[in-house]
């Protein structure tokens, strides 16, 4: 979490770290080609998907009421850790807690209503965010203050109902979160804990949170420990930041550390800050997802915003376009791939600078493949693909492979595909290689039956760069469709199934009302409206894909083409409006650079 203005220098354990943190690390260019390789062996089920990164730093308004729903259910959207920082008033010891304390109870009845877990930050309510405070709790050996301030949140926090996870107090071994002496915390940590032993039990306890990682010689790790075993006050979950690190290397120490005190386990890690800011970008968030899915830990993803933006954009997720519209950027879709990865956990083997997370299904096996800091090709080597269920079908299997671009942190519309292929197995097994030109860039690839030949995209319109959306969300026949920012949500994605025996000719179906592109009344004429309506086989609801042939275009670049009129869908008055109507028109040449209101990009294709 950034702190509060002004920034002050925040101490490191290496001096990577410390750049890191204050946001000044900048990924190295790569001076060479790195080729690298990596496994997914389907025969080696590990465990259930848990999706255990999927955690952020804040990211909702300070209502609670924004972003959008879907914002947060289609990355599987788990947990959140807040507690009011940077908003005016400067918490408990500025007179400003109740502002700070509403803003909590918002977010906390909004991520109980989305299905997620809420991680209160007790600090953050006493004014701790980074900015300069009068006082600490304890202060003089004064603890009535701290007192006072507990029974408040306490009884705030039972008022909502909402079940939390108590973070006692964030980075407690540096002076911009605690400028005391570690004895003083400990004492804060001794008497918070058995407050909330005999005040809220069964409440889950987190901690220390430290800035740092777990390590057999680090003396501040230590002497939390040894205190935590000697005052029987050992956290429920045992939390850290890698800022940055490597969540396995990290659980390790910590399990060594834990066993040498003879501290029970396993109990949940929780690493609840994890991505440095230069790491905030699809391939090193991929990496992340893998490394805390091998190491079994759970993770909230950091937050470097500065000002306001500290509760909105779902932990720098999501960006705005000109007219304040939300939309996702490279990560997000990153974590709408994850979210998506259900059924078992497959094992795979990391490279020096690639890892991989992979999961099976009925129909389906999916990887999420990341990290690198390097160009190169990636091989993923699939072994035991027989293992599969339903996925292979007479020696073959499809591959889809898509590239998440992190578009230098803007808008991203959705995935690109750079593969679909059948493939015949040898060996049981296939090898899929992945040119990867740019180190913040994310892969996935995508194992299908070889019958299956349907994809699944995004339609964005090139002369206003807004995608075709089904208006509203309603799931009503003859509801008009539209353009409006691409957002990546179901209603903007659109499943191309083949018409049998036509060339290049699909039924298009909204993945969120499950109907079809239709042009309305079977009309031939210009203008007619284009909508959705209740799937069947008319020519109407059939279209043919017209690649786009002028100079510079991109391969992705179509025309869709109603197969009963021969016309095109069009974007009405080659509108860039917001929630411009979507009809058919008269076909431009397809080798016509403008006006481009006809021309689609399906980034799936």
């Amino acid at each position: 979490m950034r702190p509060a203005s002004p920034t002050p220098a925040r101490p490191g354990l290496l001096l990577s770290a410390a750049l890191a943190a204050l946001g000044l690390l900048v990924a190295a260019s790569p001076a060479r080609a790195d080729d690298q390789s990596i496994s997914v062996d389907f025969a080696a089920p590990t465990t259930t998907p848990a999706h255990r990164a999927s955690g952020w730093i804040y990211g909702m308004t300070e209502n609670g009421a924004a972003p959008p729903d879907h914002f947060f259910t289609d990355v599987g959207y788990r947990a959140m850790r807040a507690g009011g920082a940077q908003l005016a008033g400067g918490g408990w010891v500025g007179g400003g807690y109740d502002r700070r304390w509403n803003a909590t109870r918002a977010q906390m009845l909004r991520t109980k209503a989305l299905g997620g877990t809420f991680v209160l930050l007790p600090h953050d309510l006493w004014g701790a965010d980074g900015a300069p405070i009068s006082r600490f709790p304890g202060d003089n050996g004064d603890w009535r203050d701290y007192d006072a301030f507990l029974t408040r949140v306490i009884a705030d926090v039972k008022a909502t109902g909402v079940p939390v996870q108590w973070d006692i107090w964030n980075e407690p071994n540096i002076t911009l979160f605690w400028n005391r002496p570690q004895a003083q915390y400990l004492e804060l940590w001794r008497r918070t804990h058995q407050r909330l032993r005999a005040d809220m039990p069964g409440t889950l306890i987190v901690g220390p949170s430290l800035a740092g990682v777990p390590t057999t010689t680090g003396a501040w790790w230590n002497q939390y420990l040894d205190h935590v075993k000697a005052t029987a006050t050992v956290p429920d979950i045992i939390s850290w930041h890698a800022l940055p690190s490597d969540p396995v290397a990290n659980v390790a120490a910590a399990t060594t550390t834990l066993d040498s005190r003879g501290i029970a386990h396993p109990r949940p890690y929780q690493i609840n800050e994890y991505g440095a800011a230069d790491e905030q970008n699809p391939a090193d968030g991929a990496w992340y997802i893998t490394r805390l899915e091998r190491a079994g830990a759970d993770g909230l993803r950091a937050n470097w915003a500065s000002g306001g933006n500290l509760h909105n954009d779902l932990g720098n997720l999501l960006t705005h376009n000109a007219a304040g519209q939300y939309q996702p950027k490279g990560e997000w879709w990153v974590y709408r791939f994850y979210a998506g990865q259900t059924g078992t956990g497959v094992a795979t083997t990391p490279s020096a600078g690639y890892d991989a997370y992979a999961t099976m299904t009925t129909g389906t096996a999916r990887i999420l493949v990341g990290g690198g800091r390097t160009t190169g090709t990636v091989t993923v080597n699939l072994r035991n693909l027989g293992s599969t269920s339903g996925v292979v079908v007479g020696n073959q299997v499809r591959v889809r492979v898509q590239r998440i671009p992190h578009n230098g942190g803007g808008a991203v519309a959705g995935p690109v595909t750079v593969q679909d292929r059948i493939v015949t197995l040898t060996g049981n097994a296939t090898a899929v290689t992945v040119t990867n030109t740019t180190i913040t860039d994310a892969y996935t690839i995508t194992l299908l039956p070889p019958t299956d030949t349907s994809v699944t995209t995004v339609a964005v319109a090139q002369h206003s760069g807004q995608c075709l959306d089904n208006t509203d969300l309603r799931t009503t026949d003859g509801n008009r469709q539209q353009q409006f920012p691409c957002e990546g949500g179901d209603q903007q994605q659109w499943v191309l199934r083949p018409v049998a025996g036509v060339a290049d000719t699909y039924t298009i179906v909204n993945q969120q009302s499950g109907k079809c592109l239709d042009v309305s009344g079977v009309s031939t004429a210009d203008g007619a409206a284009v909508h959705q309506w209740t799937c069947g086989t008319g020519q109407n609801q059939q279209f043919t894909l017209r690649r786009v042939t002028y100079p510079g275009n991109d391969p992705h670049d179509y025309q869709l083409v109603a197969r009963h009129s021969g016309k095109c869908v069009d974007v009405s008055g080659v509108s860039t409006a917001t929630r411009a109507l979507i009809h058919q028109w008269a076909c431009n040449p397809p080798a016509q650079a403008s006006p481009l209101n006809q021309t689609w990009r399906l980034l799936g294709r």
